[in-house]
């Protein structure tokens, strides 16, 4: 077995912040060992695979102004900032700026459909359902709207198992900010001290940092390989999370 790798294949990093979790881990039973342990997951391309109805959304908006479309390959990079950022992103790649009409046009459109195409990851429902099971809290924090947030993840049979969503418009700040992350986090019922973020994007990754604690980059997302480099650990598989995030809070 390779230094740092498991036997199913995922990888804990001698990470940066090793001092600060070896202290958070150290705190006595009776603080922060009795608190609940919390698991904070991103939406879009950590929980669900989003892309196929953004893209078409995308292409419906694009169509009406009389320019190209985009495959779903050029749009998962443009995934992970929020709705105007991949409009801004699509509409520069044709050369052209946002128009005024454009955001409000798209989530319209997207709210319709954003469960049509998108299917949860392979493994989530039963690994939730054990994190669940085990006592863990579990939260959303999202760059998404809420109102699709919430309807993707009921039509998905998902919404059940979430303590809190902190999407995109719930906060007045966004992630990489980590206040974002923190107050999705207190909606939760959770504490940084006992809890684990996991995301496919840098944004997961600096979000938790700014919070001392522990990120796990999912390696199966959108964003790329690069963006997991100062993850505590890294995924491949979303079933991975439970061992993975148990770990990195002692246990």
């Amino acid at each position: 077995m390779r230094r740092g790798v498991s036997k199913d294949g995922w990888a804990i990093r001698p990470a940066r912040r090793s001092i600060l979790i070896s202290t958070r881990n150290s705190t006595p039973p009776q603080t922060a060992a009795g608190l609940p342990r919390s698991l904070v997951l991103d939406l879009d391309g950590t929980l669900v695979d989003t892309v196929p109805d953004l893209a078409a959304a995308l292409n419906r908006l694009m169509a009406g102004r009389g320019l190209p479309g985009f495959t779903a390959a050029e749009v998962a990079p443009m995934v992970g900032d929020g709705v105007r950022k991949l409009l801004e992103r699509a509409f520069a790649a044709r050369e052209r700026s946002l128009d005024a009409d454009a955001l409000a046009a798209y989530l319209a459109d997207y709210a319709d459909h954003a469960a049509v195409l998108s299917r949860a990851y392979p493994g989530v429902p039963e690994t939730l359902r054990a994190l669940t099971g085990a006592g863990w809290r579990l939260a959303v924090c999202t760059n998404k709207p809420e109102a699709p947030s919430r309807s993707l993840l009921a039509a998905l049979g998902l919404d059940g198992f979430f303590a809190a969503i902190g999407a995109g418009d719930s906060f007045p700040t966004r992630k990489p900010d980590p206040a974002h992350l923190l107050a999705t986090l207190k909606a939760a019922g959770g504490t940084p001290a006992r809890a684990v973020m996991a995301g496919d994007h840098r944004n997961d990754v600096l979000a938790a940092a700014g919070l001392g604690m522990p990120a796990i980059f999912a390696a199966w997302g959108y964003g790329a390989a690069e963006m997991g480099a100062q993850a505590a650990a890294v995924a491949y598989r979303f079933s991975d999370l439970p061992a993975i995030a148990a770990r990195l809070l002692g246990g």
